[in-house]
Order: C-alpha cells, then sequence, then structure tokens
C-alpha cells in the first residue's frame, strides 16, 4: 500500500486528487470542496464564482493562437457517495478517506473513495493550472449535489455558459465516448400505522441480516444483476415457514447504490424458532446458488435479540411484506438499438419504519421516458393495492445521441492518433447531467468520458492509475485540437 499519491502520474491530476480525498463532500456537504476550487481558481487569477445553486464556474483564456477554437466546457461534479463498510467507524462529514494506492489501482480503506467523481474535478484542476497547455477558451462547470438529485444541473441558469462544447468527465470506462444517458424518476412510498405493543409472552425476538453483497451502482452495475438486500430480506419474510410478527426493518442506503445490506426485528412463536433458523440456513444456501458467480459472499442469518417494546399491526405488516416483496426491482429492459445496454430499470433502494411510518424509495431509469413512467406507475399501482401512499418526483430526461457530432468525430480521431485503435462510442444506463444541462443550453455539442473505476457508490470502489494517465492525455490532446468556431 501507497498512500503517497501525490507521487502518481499525471502529477498535477494525482496532485489535486491527493487533496480532495482530504476535503469531505458528501451530497449537501460540500462547502469545503467548493471553497478549495474556488481559492484556487483566483489563486491563479481566473475569474471564479458560486451561483445560488452552488455550482462553482471558472473561466480560463485561450491559449496564444487558439483564440479562434470553439469554446469548451468542462464539467463534473463535487459530491461524493458517501458508503461504507459495516464494521467501518467514519464520519463523510468530518473525516479524509483514507486512500492508497495497491498492485495498479487507487482505493480507500472501508469506504467509497470519491473518485467518481474526484478524478474529473482534480483534472479540470490540472488543466486550469497547466499554462504551458494549448486550448480554446475554457470554462469548467463544477456541479453541487449531483449524486441525490442532480440539483446543481436543474438549478443552472441559462445564459450563464457561453461554450459550444460541453465535455463531461463523469464516465467509468476508459476508451469509451459516451454519447447518451438514461433518464431518471424517484418513487417515494409510505406506509402509515400506529405501532402496537408487542404481546407479552409466547414469542422470541429476532433480528434477521442479510448482509455481504457487493451492492454498487444502480445505473452502472444493474446490469451485473447483482442481489439486493431489500428484495433478499422481504422475500424471506413473505415466505417464513411460520407466522411472524414484524417489529421494525432497515434496509439499503443510498438511492443510486444497489443495497448490499437489510435487517429486521421480527417476533417469532416460541415453538417455531428452531425451524424458522433451519429456513433461514437453507433460504441462504439457495440464494447463494441463485448468483453463483455474481455474488460470493452472501449472508443471511437470524439471532435472538432483545424484545422491542412495539411492532407494525398485523394486517399492515402483511401487506408492507407482499408489496415489498412484488415490487419491480432490477433490469426490466434492455436496448434492441445498443446491444448489451440496459434501457428501464429500477432500485428498491431503501426501506426503512420508524416507529409510525414505512417508507421506500425507488430510483428507476429509462432512456425512454413512457418505459420510465410505466414502471413509476407499477411500482404506485403495487403499493397502493397494499395501502401506501406513492410520490413520482425528480423526473429528468435523458440525452439522445447525436452520432453527426463534431467533437464525437473530433475526439474519435484524437483517441485513433494517440492509441491506434478507435474509442467504443456507447451511452450509459446513468443519469449524467449532460441531459439537463442539455436542455437549459439546446444545441450543446456533448461528449463524456472518463477513466475505469471500479464499484462506484461501494466501498470497494477503485480507479486504475493508467486509465488516469490515458484519460488525461486524451482531454489534453482534444483540447488541442477542437474545431474551429
Amino acid at each position: 500500500m501507497d498512500r503517497n499519491l501525490a507521487a502518481l502520474e499525471p502529477a498535477l491530476v494525482w496532485k489535486h486528487f491527493a487533496e480532495i480525498v482530504r476535503i469531505p463532500r458528501p451530497s449537501h456537504h460540500e462547502e469545503a470542496i467548493r471553497r478549495y476550487v474556488l481559492e484556487f481558481a483566483r489563486g491563479l487569477g481566473l475569474e471564479a464564482r458560486e451561483d445560488e445553486a452552488h455550482n462553482v464556474y471558472v473561466r480560463k483564456p485561450a491559449s496564444k493562437g487558439m483564440e479562434n477554437r470553439k469554446g469548451v466546457i468542462l464539467q463534473a461534479h463535487l459530491d461524493m457517495v458517501p458508503q461504507k463498510n459495516n464494521d467501518k467507524t467514519f464520519d463523510f462529514e468530518k473525516d479524509p478517506i483514507d486512500a492508497y494506492a495497491d498492485g495498479g489501482w487507487v482505493t480507500a480503506d472501508g469506504t467509497t473513495l470519491g473518485a467518481d467523481n474526484g478524478i474529473g474535478v482534480a483534472s479540470i484542476l490540472a488543466v486550469l493550472e497547466d499554462d504551458t497547455l494549448a486550448h480554446g477558451p475554457l470554462e469548467a462547470l463544477f456541479t453541487a449535489t449531483e449524486e441525490t438529485g442532480m440539483d446543481g444541473a436543474f438549478g443552472l441558469r441559462p445564459g450563464v455558459l457561453q461554450g459550444e462544447i460541453l465535455l463531461n468527465l463523469d464516465s467509468e470506462e476508459e476508451g469509451e465516448l459516451y454519447v447518451g444517458c438514461a433518464g431518471g424518476l424517484d418513487a417515494n412510498t409510505t406506509f402509515r400505522y400506529a405501532e402496537e405493543p408487542t404481546p407479552a409472552a409466547g414469542y422470541v425476538a429476532a433480528k434477521i441480516s442479510v448482509r455481504g453483497l457487493k451492492g454498487g451502482h444502480s445505473g452502472i452495475q444493474i446490469v451485473c444483476q447483482r442481489a439486493n438486500a431489500n428484495k433478499l430480506l422481504f422475500r424471506l419474510l413473505n415466505a417464513a415457514p411460520c407466522p411472524l410478527l414484524l417489529c421494525s426493518v432497515d434496509g439499503g442506503g443510498l438511492r443510486n447504490a444497489i443495497p448490499r445490506e437489510a435487517e429486521a426485528v421480527v417476533l417469532l412463536p416460541e415453538a417455531d424458532y428452531d425451524a424458522f433458523a433451519g429456513a433461514v440456513a437453507a433460504y441462504e444456501k439457495t440464494v447463494r446458488e441463485e448468483f453463483e458467480g455474481i455474488e460470493e459472499n452472501i449472508s443471511v442469518t437470524v439471532g435472538k435479540c432483545a424484545r422491542p417494546a412495539g411492532m407494525l399491526p398485523r394486517d399492515v405488516a402483511v401487506k408492507v411484506i407482499r408489496a415489498v416483496a412484488g415490487c419491480p426491482d432490477g433490469v426490466q429492459r434492455m436496448s434492441l438499438s445498443m446491444p448489451g445496454l440496459v434501457q428501464t430499470s429500477g432500485n428498491l433502494a431503501r426501506v426503512v419504519s420508524d416507529g409510525s411510518t414505512v417508507k421506500m424509495q425507488c430510483l428507476l431509469r429509462s432512456s425512454v421516458r413512457s418505459e420510465k413512467e410505466a414502471l413509476g406507475e407499477a411500482i404506485a399501482a403495487v403499493f397502493a393495492l397494499a395501502g401506501g401512499e406513492t410520490e413520482l418526483t425528480g423526473a429528468y430526461d435523458g440525452w439522445n445521441p447525436d452520432m453527426k457530432s463534431p467533437i464525437l468525430k473530433a475526439m474519435t480521431a484524437s483517441y485513433e492518433a494517440l492509441y491506434g485503435r478507435k474509442p467504443a462510442v456507447t451511452a450509459i444506463h446513468a443519469g449524467l447531467e449532460c441531459g439537463i444541462i442539455g436542455g437549459k443550453y439546446p444545441g450543446l455539442d456533448m461528449i463524456s468520458f472518463g477513466p475505469t473505476i471500479r464499484y462506484p457508490h461501494s466501498p470497494d470502489e477503485k480507479v486504475e492509475i493508467a486509465s488516469v494517465g490515458k484519460f488525461y492525455d486524451f482531454l489534453v490532446h482534444t483540447l488541442r485540437n477542437v474545431p474551429e468556431k
């Protein structure tokens, strides 16, 4: 392990990333990273400001002889997904990420790394700092709170940006150029109940836990068919071999992360506990076999625990269990126009009770607006049958590919000149900000690209060191070869 990230190449990129990982920046807590960017840019003598939506803008004039090139907007988001392993003590609002290089990759100790989108931010800062680069007029757009709702992109005002080309540095496979992305929709469901006291005798309290799943980005990794901890938990509850009383549930975390862990506290008839424990062990074996080759460390356990004072009413618990078991989740349809690309998916990201409500949160994605809306309506219908109230909010459209894009042509030529082969041109089943920004600035010529990042939105996140160098060289070459106005 080597924690001296600043010793890696390209030096300017890793210098900034080494600083960025030390700055707490979970979504909605980005004050320190905004301050870092603003102070750095102003220290270079560049125009820099923050808008009402907490986006940060920086402008850098064209280098000598490049004034006639089209203006380029370099765009990345400032926030990161705060996920950690269950046994890791960590405060994302205060603690620096413990990042280190290991075997050709940079990763973190038990937490997300924040390479998504910290490498993009670091690369833009490197471009702003390096006065030896050849480039036309540059604008840097650092957007706010992308991971939990794309707040910065939604808050972007027309008339601020002047460039004709937008390079989004938020993709995660080196050698690929993204020319389209999925739109998104949140489905938030609430079941309300009046908590009842638990029976005084005849029952034993038990905690059921699902752990060890890979999780990951709910757009990029959804095609991997990974297990969803919420779905595994409620499938078990729904098929329980004996009556059970549901006291509480806490499953999943962030809306854009596939749930890795979930747990429920239940009451079981004393005479049935051993049989239930045997059923849990058998169920663990079943799901391990079902996800063989996908999930290596599935753990489903049950153990006795302290008796809670309250529980969900029996009729509400039955409806909630059945509704969650029946909620659509995962890949719903694959694209016919781009083989291998997910067209429509859902992620049952969160199921949590608080003594008076059970709340569910689903993030839906699709490159087809009508399919996204239909999936939201289907989920709302399932929960409505069980007595839940669903709100469909936060809708945004995807980004439709333009295969005749001038910057696509130029970047394809640049990549081939650098590496002797053409890059892959594709779309991504994730909610890049390009769709929202393009809606506010019609006519922008847009491409998204980045280095190779594995397992974003999970504590296994890592970025390939060599790919960062290729990505940055490609970015520099692209800027030098931007078409003329």
